[in-house]
C-alpha cells in the first residue's frame, strides 16, 4: 500500500535525490541555492508551494510539488501540478497516480477549481498515465526567459 504524505525535515536527503534525478530527465540542472530555497519553501506553511512523498514499504518512492495562483476566471485559484517525480523500479505501481490523486484531493479541499501540469511532448510513459486521471487541454506553451 502506498502511503501519501507530506515532507518532513528528515525527508531532505531523500527528496534531494528525486529531485536530482527530476531534473537530470529533463537534462537540467539548477543552482544549490535554488534548490534550498525550494526546500526551504516546501516546508514553510505560510508558502503557496506544497510537496508531497510516496512511500512505500517505509521508504519514499516518488515525489510532487503543487504550487496555488490566483486565475482571471475564477474566483478561487487553480493548482500547478509542477514537478512529478517516482523512482524507476516504482513506476507502473501507482505511485504517481497516488501522488496525482493527492493533489486533486487537497487542492479540491482548498478551494482550488482545477489542477493542471505540463509534461515533455517527447515523455510518453508518463502520458499514458496522464491520459488515464486528466484530459488533454490543446493549448501550447510559449516561453520567453528573462535573464
Amino acid at each position: 500500500m502506498i502511503e501519501i504524505r507530506p515532507f518532513r525535515p528528515d525527508d531532505r536527503q531523500t527528496w534531494e535525490l528525486f529531485w536530482q534525478g527530476y531534473l537530470a530527465f529533463y537534462k537540467s540542472s539548477l543552482a544549490a541555492e535554488v534548490t534550498e530555497e525550494t526546500w526551504r519553501r516546501l516546508n514553510d506553511p505560510a508558502e503557496p508551494m506544497h510537496g508531497l512523498a510516496a512511500v512505500l514499504d517505509g521508504r519514499i518512492v516518488g515525489i510532487v510539488h503543487y504550487l496555488y495562483h490566483r486565475s482571471t476566471w475564477t474566483m478561487g485559484n487553480y493548482c500547478y501540478l509542477q514537478d512529478l517525480f517516482t523512482a524507476e523500479e516504482a513506476r507502473g505501481q501507482g505511485a504517481g497516480r497516488a501522488l496525482i490523486e493527492a493533489v486533486y484531493e487537497r487542492a479540491g479541499a482548498d478551494g482550488a477549481s482545477r489542477v493542471y501540469w505540463l509534461t515533455h511532448e517527447t515523455n510518453t510513459a508518463a502520458q499514458a498515465l496522464y491520459d488515464k486521471v486528466a484530459s488533454r487541454s490543446g493549448f501550447i506553451q510559449y516561453r520567453h526567459m528573462l535573464g
